[in-house]
């Protein structure tokens, strides 16, 4: 079994939900933090979800604010385990002011 460390990032995240990261056939990740910064000139509100085909998809986050110039690190301390095939996205209600880091654990 093989344990990679990953940072997977998406630039300009707008009013459109955009993917970050997919977890791979055969493959278990550990969601180890997630950042989420305001590139925009005025306060935005964000969002982030887990898709999941085999079971209910869920917000991990809702309209949180972010104020302009700033970062929100979203899950200090906690951990979320996804499965093959389920997805991590975001969206901003501003177009093209987000950018998103997501670290995370791969287990093949």
């Amino acid at each position: 079994m093989s344990n990679v460390f990953k940072l997977k990032t998406k630039a300009n995240v707008g009013v459109t939900t955009s993917v970050v990261y997919t977890v791979p056939a055969a493959t278990t990740t550990t969601v180890i933090g997630i950042t989420l910064a305001n590139t925009s000139g005025s306060s935005i509100n964000v969002g982030v979800g887990v898709s999941r085909v085999s079971a209910d998809s869920v917000r991990l986050l809702k309209d949180a604010p972010i104020p302009q110039g700033s970062t929100l690190e979203f899950m200090q301390g906690n951990k979320i385990v996804l499965e093959a095939t389920d997805i991590i996205t975001v969206v901003s209600d501003t177009a093209s002011s987000l950018d998103a880091s997501i670290t995370i654990l791969e287990l093949t």
